[in-house]
């Protein structure tokens, strides 16, 4: 959200402090991570005020005491080839490394415009995600003019995903601030989808 640090970041810190405890990073998958791409830094600047990985850390923590993280923070146009490098290098890490890793990607969709808007612009950006197709979510990023804040680490969990060998992807849930604000003018959409 705030293009700190550098555009291509991994957390060098020790752990995450969220009010559910510390959480480790796990270190020697993000060295690897480092290592393995082009354009991955070690940057704690890019994360000390980037707030979308946070809100998830405490909802992995409760789903496993025993969570480790690497947080990797992503700024740069939806057309940068950086994307389809970064993808690869997470792909290849995660099978070297051989352990059980969850890739989570934090955006919000359409920001700021009537529901109706949002929702046809939204819908336009999950069923690129639905088609795990991130060159079709670009387009449509592009040409709707699509106001969604955190394509680039979707852009990438799409493609790193796939060279993981997912299938498909399942919409858990689609919903806009309206429904909880009641003002239908100005809403922001949000949405849950699982990849597998």
């Amino acid at each position: 959200h705030h293009g700190y640090g550098e555009p291509y970041a991994v957390a060098d810190d020790d752990a995450w402090r969220t009010p559910l405890g510390d959480v480790p990073i796990d270190a020697d998958l993000g060295r690897a991570l480092v290592q393995r791409s082009g354009y991955l830094e070690t940057d704690a600047v890019a994360h000390e005020r980037e707030h979308s990985i946070e809100v998830q850390v405490p909802f992995l923590q409760y789903l496993n005491k025993d969570v480790r993280i690497v947080p990797i923070c992503l700024s740069g146009p939806p057309t940068d080839p950086a994307w389809e490098e970064i993808a690869r290098a997470i792909a290849e890490t995660v099978k070297e490394s051989g352990k059980n890793v969850l890739l989570v990607a934090s955006t919000d969709l359409t920001h700021y415009e009537d529901q109706e808007s949002a929702a046809e612009k939204d819908r336009a950006v999950l069923d690129a995600v639905n088609s795990l197709d991130e060159k079709s979510l670009i387009e449509r990023m592009v040409e709707q003019d699509i106001s969604m804040c955190g394509y680039a680490p979707v852009i990438t969990t799409l493609a790193a995903a796939k060279r993981l060998n997912a299938q498909e992807a399942t919409l858990v849930k689609y919903t806009t601030s309206g429904e909880v604000s009641g003002d239908y003018s100005q809403v922001v959409g949000y949405a849950g989808v699982i990849i597998s």
